[in-house]
């Protein structure tokens, strides 16, 4: 017999191994200083688990596992009657699903990060393969802007790490559902958000063809075609937006989080060259709602043609499984998409990174205080401190509950006050004692 692995699937060898970890340990490094905390899934969940949450497209990828002690299956029984599970397509869903089971065990919002392998049924070609391995991270359990703005900080510190740059399109789904809206066909944004998925890869008049077949009228696939030649500045966009979507108060309030999200990052000194407002960016995932990112590769060195990330904002994934109105946010680093871009551009160089859980946590008083927070959020980590911002204005008392449940030795309080004087007013967790510190004093204490 000659040995042979499916394809789709590849054998790494120790060296391999030693870069791919390198890859992986960057981003968990990212990921603990942020304040989030890993869990794992099994590698197979039920079929009920998995089914309807990817789109027809996504449940045809989906590899079924045949019931144990079946032989000679007749072609004619059905698959729901011989398969019973199948392996994770995604960790987003699972996820979901792990969090509707431990509720009761777990503090919202919950930060989590997951770093597994997936299965698609896909047809392998370059930087797409059957089984590969996705790092995530999401928050559940808060509709905060500041969880989107966190998620698109940390993409920009991973990458940065990498050494190779990006281009991080980000788009809403009330945006699409309200353009499904504004051409007459609001019950079929699934077909509409499959199409333009395929935007970058099959070109417009492909797109056209597709919605025609899915029975969009002329009239309404007319009406659709501005959308795809406007300008590329992020102010013409939002005016077309905002003259295309007028009326429409789903459109409305998708059009602000964009604003919101990228006038944060703007005052937070993220590059407008990073990131890039890209209305036909659909992503086919069905449980979708708000904002939505994907990156791909802007480095002149290589033409590799993948998404190297994708994610979004999701807000009743789990009521699926019976825990209703609890909104969450997620991204998904593309481990292996990542290392050939590394591989092909000889970018693996060793850089040292810590593994250790959140030292500080910042109290959220407000709009105007989290700003304040972020900006410091920002020196401290440069010095190696792993800190986090609670993500919403919330009671104090469920603030420094998170604290302790998430056992964070120090929390930080910054109110009007305390931006007048500059100091930081310090709670230490283990004895409840209060005091005025300065930041580099602060610092000093932590890395010490």
């Amino acid at each position: 017999m000659k040995p042979a692995i499916p394809k789709g699937t590849r054998d790494f060898s120790p060296a391999e191994m030693a870069k791919r970890n390198f890859i992986i340990d960057v981003i968990r490094s990212v990921y603990n200083s942020y304040g989030y905390r890993q869990i794992e899934t099994p590698a197979m969940e039920n079929l009920a688990t998995l089914e309807g949450k990817y789109g027809d497209e996504g449940d045809q990828l989906l590899f079924r596992i045949l019931n144990s002690g079946l032989k000679n299956v007749q072609h004619s029984v059905k698959i729901s009657d011989i398969a019973e599970k199948g392996l994770r397509y995604d960790l987003t869903v699972p996820f979901a699903r792990y969090v509707v089971m431990h509720r009761h065990e777990i503090m919202f919002p919950f930060k989590r990060f997951q770093i597994q392998p997936v299965w698609r049924a896909d047809r392998p070609q370059k930087g797409r393969y059957r089984e590969f391995v996705q790092c995530d991270a999401d928050v559940i359990g808060s509709d905060s802007l500041l969880n989107e703005v966190e998620m698109v900080l940390m993409i920009n510190e991973v990458f940065a790490q990498f050494g190779f740059k990006i281009k991080l399109l980000v788009n809403n789904r009330k945006i699409l559902s309200a353009i499904a809206e504004a051409i007459d066909q609001p019950d079929k944004i699934t077909d509409l958000t499959v199409a333009l998925d395929k935007l970058d890869k099959t070109g417009t008049d492909k797109v056209v063809d597709e919605l025609t077949s899915k029975g969009f009228s002329p009239g309404s696939v007319q009406k659709l075609l501005p959308l795809f030649k406007v300008d590329e500045s992020l102010n013409s966009k939002i005016h077309f937006l905002n003259s295309f979507l007028s009326g429409s108060e789903t459109g409305r309030k998708g059009i602000e989080e964009i604003e919101t999200l990228f006038r944060t990052l703007a005052e937070l000194g993220v590059s407008s060259e990073l990131l890039k407002l890209e209305l036909t960016l659909a992503r086919g995932l069905n449980y979708y709602t708000g904002a939505i990112f994907e990156v791909k590769l802007n480095d002149p060195r290589s033409a590799f043609p993948g998404s190297l990330l994708g994610g979004g904002r999701y807000d009743d994934l789990t009521g699926i499984f019976g825990l209703p109105s609890v909104s969450g946010v997620g991204i998904s680093f593309g481990i292996d998409r990542i290392y050939d871009v590394m591989e092909e551009l000889n970018l693996f160089d060793q850089i040292p990174y810590t593994t250790s859980s959140t030292q500080v946590l910042f109290v959220n008083f407000g709009e105007k205080e989290a700003c304040h927070c972020l900006q410091l959020l920002s020196h401290i980590r440069k010095k190696g401190v792993h800190a986090e911002l609670y993500p919403d204005p919330a009671k104090m008392k469920k603030q420094i509950g998170y604290a302790d449940a998430n056992r964070i030795p120090y929390v930080v309080l910054i109110g009007s006050e305390e931006i007048q004087s500059g100091l930081l007013t310090v709670k230490t967790m283990l004895t409840g004692v209060q005091e005025k510190l300065s930041l580099d004093d602060f610092i000093k204490r932590l890395t010490e």
